[in-house]
């Protein structure tokens, strides 16, 4: 039980800052300012649920495809690691390196539905977490109770972005432009240090 519970709220701290809840609402309310209530509430669930899937495939099928391309654990940390800085960079830098481009986000705003694109990919299920995934599930290293932890921090972690998403009008409003900027920001920070983290641990296991 205590793997259950260290599993857990590493992987679920890890997820909110890689999916940043308040900040992609904010992002979804400014996305479909014509849509009605029940539309966004449609979406938000369809675009959640595709995420989940994806996720849960890179959870569960991530590792075996690892070994079948014969790619180490410690290469994937450093990759993975790397990967996630430069999302962190994105984050704090404002750029748009690993997430949908402004111009994608201006073409997503004249569809009808976002929920596939860009809510569910790669704005919920993009390059950090699907990484983050297969990452969580490896360091698991087969144990029963640490995968299950991993995966409950996957169900919570959609769970808090889909709260967020429904309730999209009112955080808009309550955090508008600046105050989502600057959540992006904090969590980019805390990201850069948990992108060095697993990359320096990746480096050491390489070496050592």
């Amino acid at each position: 039980m205590p793997a259950l519970a260290d599993s857990f709220a590493y992987a679920l701290v890890a997820l909110l800052v890689i999916l940043d809840p308040p900040g992609t609402a904010a992002l979804f309310a400014a996305m479909t300012p014509g849509a009605s209530v029940p539309e966004r509430r449609r979406q938000a669930l369809r675009a959640v649920g595709i995420a989940f899937l994806i996720l849960l495939g890179f959870t569960l099928g991530g590792g075996w495809l690892l070994r079948a391309l014969g790619i180490g654990l410690p290469a994937m940390k450093v990759a993975g690691g790397l990967l996630l800085f430069l999302m962190a960079a994105d984050m704090v830098m404002g750029r748009h390196l690993l997430r949908a481009s402004p111009e994608e986000e201006e073409a997503a705003v004249r569809e009808e539905d976002i929920s596939v694109f860009p809510l569910a990919i790669p704005l919920l299920a993009g390059p950090g977490a699907m990484t983050s995934m297969v990452l969580l599930h490896e360091e698991a290293g087969g144990d029963a109770w640490r995968l299950a932890g991993v995966l409950a921090a996957l169900v919570v972690a959609l769970g808090l972005t889909l709260l967020c998403l429904l309730a999209a009008g009112q955080v808009g409003r309550l955090l508008g432009a600046t105050g989502a900027n600057v959540i992006g920001r904090v969590l980019g920070v805390l990201l850069a240090a948990l992108a060095a983290q697993i990359a320096l641990e990746g480096l050491r296991e390489s070496l050592g």
